[in-house]
């Protein structure tokens, strides 16, 4: 609209110009500007509107950004809000998962495990990754004893917040996500620690047919 105001303005000039004698022409040229000047305007760009962290003379606290209600929520993460978000019970890391633990679960862990933690903790969890090679701080591996040993909740929490040399990885990992991740590496410690009557009877078998 303010596309055709202005090409008609400019046909009109050229107009005026062609046949009307000099102050007169520019009289009416001026009149045609005024006339015309509201169709310049680009409110789109200049609306009233707060900048990122600008200040704010409206709320108490000086500040445009509003903080969060309490209790809300992100999009999408609704499942998330309450259980698969809880690292501890009281003061203590759980030591159970929040749902049960399927062999689909176990390849969706899988998959995020050797996106995530395998370029630092090595695609079995020996802390051997390709960045440590090139100079990275070698994480523990998670074969040892003490990690064996620790809570599922202590790797959801290391996960979420970070530990050591580690960064969070809250933002990269969903909650869901961060749990299938702590069921695989549960599988990556077994498989170095497991025995002969740890394997199912269908797979011993098929095992003792390879002999």
């Amino acid at each position: 609209m303010q596309k055709n105001q202005i090409m008609s303005s400019l046909y009109i000039l050229h107009f005026t110009f062609c046949i009307l004698p000099g102050r007169r022409a520019w009289v009416v040229t001026l009149l045609l500007v005024a006339v015309s000047a509201p169709a310049c305007r680009q409110d789109m760009a200049e609306q009233p509107r707060y900048d990122p962290f600008e200040s704010s003379g409206f709320f108490s606290d000086g500040q445009s950004a509003r903080p969060h209600v309490a209790g809300t929520v992100a999009r999408g993460q609704l499942g998330n809000a309450v259980s698969l978000s809880a690292a501890k019970a009281g003061d203590a890391f759980v030591d159970t998962f929040p749902f049960p633990v399927t062999g689909e679960i176990l390849s969706h862990g899988q998959e995020r495990y050797n996106i995530f933690c395998a370029p630092c903790h090595s695609r079995t969890g020996d802390g051997d990754g390709m960045i440590v090679r090139r100079g990275f701080r070698r994480p523990p591996s998670f074969h040892i004893d003490r990690l064996r040993e620790s809570p599922v909740g202590h790797f959801f929490d290391v996960i979420t917040n970070g530990f050591g040399a580690m960064p969070d990885y809250a933002a990269q990992i969903s909650a869901r996500d961060r749990w299938a991740v702590i069921a695989y590496m549960r599988a990556l410690q077994l498989s170095q620690h497991a025995t002969l009557a740890d394997v199912p009877p269908n797979e011993k078998l098929q095992m003792q047919n390879l002999k």
